[in-house]
């Protein structure tokens, strides 16, 4: 499938801004299943610097610089992705999870590039209760992805998405005491407990497709509330950036994404834009302003397939969030 995707994020400063940087993860990643036809970020007022290149994870990154005064900033990311991530492999035919902690443990060769994402980050720490909520998950060698899509079907039913109801700075014990929050609660929460268990898991940061609910008539406009029989509701968090967690399974399965804000496998509907240890490493706009008072904040995304599906919603099924 092919998207086009264009996120835009705008700031309105109650005073002059004299001096800005801005570091951006707006150009999605090319890899095995995804690929890039083409994208630019472009920014209002026009940087007086600016630096394109990749940072430590291998994602694309953008440094802004803005040295005349500015009561406004507005940046946008567009992008044209043809995604279709290949099958994972059967969950049974996966090493036991002991089997792949030891492997990360060991680094050399075949983990080094994994052990890194197994230990705690600034924004998710290796919760002792993170590892008891995953450890029904988990009994003694059973199969790793076995237990990752059990993990990932219990999250999306014991946690209530709520917007609003957390903050960036909300920490995974407490989403763990309140069983709510948002997409990027519950990956950290995920990413918390399989740490925990040694194994290693890292924080996607992307998009999802809105897709009408089934029942809705071709041509409907997007966002009408489900109630045609036999409806369902939208996917969670796809009216805006999303996020998922990336396991490892070992060296000759590599990673796998599901996302548990909606017990999913990542295969056709997620675009990523990048990974990191949390969200941290790879917000979609981050910087310091010298000046601006209060501010308000605008955010905006579309994503738009361009082809047409089999289910015929290719040219109207997209996501903008209010």
């Amino acid at each position: 499938m092919i998207y086009r995707v264009r996120h835009s994020t705008r700031y309105a400063y109650g005073s002059t801004v004299d001096l800005a940087a801005h570091l951006l993860h707006l150009i999605p990643r090319a890899l095995p299943g995804q690929r890039v036809l083409q994208a630019s970020v472009t920014a209002t007022p026009s940087p007086s610097r600016r630096r394109d290149a990749l940072d430590h994870f291998g994602n694309h990154a953008t440094w802004l610089f803005l040295d005349e005064p500015h009561a406004a900033f507005e940046v946008v990311g567009e992008a044209m992705v043809d995604v279709g991530f290949g099958a994972p492999p059967p969950a049974a035919a996966t090493p036991a999870w002991e089997g792949v902690a030891a492997m990360a443990r060991a680094g050399g060769p075949a983990g080094w590039q994994a052990a890194e994402f197994a230990f705690g980050s600034p924004m998710v720490r290796v919760e002792p209760a993170a590892r008891a909520y995953a450890a029904p998950s988990f009994p003694a060698g059973r199969p790793v992805l076995e237990g990752l899509l059990d993990l990932n079907a219990r999250i999306r039913r014991d946690f209530a998405y709520r917007p609003g109801a957390t903050s960036l700075a909300t920490p995974v014990a407490e989403v763990l005491a309140r069983r709510e929050g948002v997409c990027q609660d519950f990956s950290h929460v995920m990413i918390s407990a399989l740490r925990a268990l040694g194994l290693p898991a890292r924080y996607v940061s992307g998009y999802i497709r809105t897709r009408p609910p089934p029942g809705t008539p071709p041509g409907t406009p997007p966002g009408t509330p489900p109630g045609t029989p036999p409806g369902q509701p939208r996917r969670r968090g796809s009216d805006q950036s999303h996020a998922w967690v990336g396991c490892w399974l070992g060296p000759q399965h590599g990673w796998v994404d599901l996302d548990p804000t909606n017990g999913t496998v990542v295969r056709d509907e997620h675009l990523v834009v990048g990974w990191g240890r949390d969200y941290g490493d790879v917000s979609p706009v981050n910087g310091v302003v010298l000046g601006g008072g209060e501010h308000s904040l605008g955010i905006a995304v579309d994503l738009e397939p361009v082809a047409v599906d089999a289910a015929g919603w290719g040219v109207t099924d997209r996501a903008r969030p209010g």
